[in-house]
Formats: structure tokens, sequence, C-alpha cells
């Protein structure tokens, strides 16, 4: 059965979500959102950089787009600036009978015990009106962190603690307002930037740690512990998203922390840097400008290192379509599951299925 499909966002992950889309034999594109009034009328395979048009033109009408009544929404828009907002769309999207997969707001990827009780009951009661579920996914939060170590300890006689790193140059990262306004890159030491304020780190990245500990059966204490430190700018930098003078906030490095008992359990960690040059004590990838490491310590010990690429070769650009690929080939599984919130622990198996280059009608890419 093939499955209609809108996507909601032509940005750095949206344009890769179009040619994902378009990439399976199961998915048809119907509809696609943008906010820029200069994509409106606009082809879809133009504004994903295919190189030819897929005979689908964007629109700024929500309501045109809902009147497609389509099976899911890949709602992949900019949510980290405007959280309740987007929680808001998601809800009219699913009452009104269409599953969606989101990028964000990233607190959805398990709000247990980070959102209140009755915004969590509203999206479950969004789900039964309209028959239809959401799934907000990705790769970080998402795969990386909550998929990946949890099938590593499937192989575990004993798990003392999990952890879970984003190691990365983020000089490539074309994302202005969450480089500088979020993260604070560029801004003098003295000012906390949003992501630093107590609670918002456990708010981005604590669904991804409870997950983790719902998967392993275990009652973390509460709150979630942040610990944090960042590091200035020796000399000028320069990225695509901000420029960093010397003196400003130049590197980050932060943990959330699920405890047990005052114990370390479940630990989700990040080395962020905007230059390759920068803090040569902290961890780096084993190849490349950026990876994910999973450390499961126990019995045994086990370590995985996720590495990816683009075409090009950034690992930036590679993360974009990750992320979005996550959400797409997870479309078919959101539509069969369960009408309400649905987190990867109620997922099955999602693979790239239909998408061998070349092969079953597939497109050769």
């Amino acid at each position: 059965m093939t499955l209609r499909v809108v996507e909601w966002s032509t940005g750095t992950v949206g344009k890769h979500a179009i040619a994902g889309i378009d990439a399976r034999p199961d998915l048809e594109l119907v509809g696609v959102w943008v906010s820029d009034p200069a994509k409106v009328g606009r082809d879809a395979g133009e504004l994903a950089g295919l190189g030819r048009e897929l005979g689908v033109t964007a629109t700024n009408d929500r309501d045109a787009l809902l009147a497609l009544n389509p099976d899911c929404i890949v709602h992949t828009a900019m949510t980290d600036d405007r959280i309740f907002e987007a929680i808001d769309d998601l809800i009219a999207f699913v009452e009104a009978g269409i599953n969606v997969v989101s990028s964000g707001p990233v607190l959805l990827q398990f709000p247990q015990g980070i959102l209140d009780r009755d915004l969590i009951e509203r999206i479950e009661a969004a789900g039964r009106t309209g028959n239809a579920s959401l799934h907000v996914n990705g790769i970080d939060p998402g795969f990386a962190n909550d998929v990946l170590p949890l099938a590593m300890t499937s192989l575990s006689q004993r798990i003392d603690e999990v952890r879970c790193l984003e190691i990365a140059d983020y000089s490539t990262y074309y994302q202005p307002v969450v480089m500088k306004t979020i993260f604070g890159f560029g801004q003098s030491m003295d000012e906390t930037p949003m992501l630093l304020h107590p609670g918002v780190l456990s708010m981005g990245w604590g669904s991804v740690v409870r997950q983790v500990a719902a998967g392993l059966g275990l009652t973390l204490d509460d709150p979630l512990v942040e610990r944090f430190d960042r590091v200035p700018a020796e000399r000028d930098y320069s990225t695509v998203s901000v420029e960093i003078p010397q003196g400003s906030m130049a590197a980050l490095h932060f943990e959330v922390v699920g405890q047990v008992d005052g114990v370390d359990r479940v630990v989700l960690e990040h080395y962020t840097r905007t230059h390759p040059d920068q803090c040569p004590d902290w961890p780096t990838p084993n190849e490349g400008d950026g990876c994910y490491r999973i450390l499961v310590s126990g019995e045994p010990e086990m370590k995985v290192e996720f590495t990816h690429h683009g075409e090009n070769g950034d690992h930036n650009v590679s993360g974009m379509i990750v992320t979005a690929m996550r959400l797409v080939n997870s479309v078919a599984a959101v539509v069969d599951a369960k009408p309400g919130l649905v987190t990867a622990l109620d997922l099955p198996p999602v693979s790239g299925r239909g998408l061998v280059a070349g092969a079953s009608g597939s497109p050769a890419l």
C-alpha cells in the first residue's frame, strides 16, 4: 500500500525528507508546507535540490494541506524556539486524523517526567479522537542515544552504566538560532545562553535518558543531574552560522545524568567544538569530525562508535540526512501504531526497506 505524505518544511532537514520520501516506493509526496513566502508556488523537487520537478507545489496554506487528508505528515519545522506552539500544531494534526512523525519538539521523544501530565493527556486524547499517532524522533535525541544503546544492552550480563556521547565539530552546522541563541556560541562568557539555564538541558535531552532508563526498567532519582563546562575562544573563529570572537564562548561540554540512589546509571554527554583544533584534551572521533559513541559499562564492557558523512564528506550534512530518514523510514510503522503518543519503545524495528539502489523499482541513487 502506498501512503500519502505531506512534508512540513523545506529547511536543512526538510529538504532531505523530501528526497527520502521520493526515494521510497511505498510513499507518495502529495503536499509541502513552507513558512517562507518566497518558496510558495515552487516545486518540491527544486526546493529539495533534486535537479528535477516532482509535480508538487509548495504552499503556506495549512488548511489546504490538511484537506488533502494525507496518511502522515513528516514534520521537520524548527521548534526549538516555539516549543509549545509547535506542540499545539502537532496536536491539531493528530486530532484531525493525520499521523505525524516529527523531529521536534524533542521533549516529546519521551515526555514522561518532563512534560506536565495534563499536556501528555491532551496528546493522547487527540490521538483517540483522530485515531492517529504522533512519533517524535530523529538521530539526537533519537536513534543514536535511544535505539542504538538499548540494542547494545541486549548483549549485557550486567549493566553498571550506559553512556551516550556526541563528539562533534559544529563549524559547518548551519543553524544560526541554535548555534548563537540556544547554545551561546559567539556570546560573552559572562552571559548564560538559553541552553544552560537550569532545567533546559534536561528538557532537551532528558527524554533520551528517561527512555533508556524505561527500557532498562530503572526508576531514576528526581530530578536529573545537569553538568557543563564552557571554553572561550583563544582566537577569532568563523563558522557557517555565527562569528566567534576571541574570548567569547567557543566550545561546550555537558552531561544530562540519570541516577539511581545517587549513582550515575544513564548519561547523555556532548562534546561540541566550533573548530576541530579546539580542546585537544577532549575526546575526538576515531575518524572524521563527528561521531556518536555508546559505552556500556558492566559485564562485558562494550563500545560502539557510530559515524556518518555525506557524499561531500561533511558530517553535519549527513546529520540532517539521518535525522530526516529516521522519520521518513518510520512512517509506515507509525501509521500502523496505536493512537496517541508513540515512542521508540513502542515501534517494531525500522529499516530502509525499498531503498537499495536500483533494486525492486527503487531509484538508483
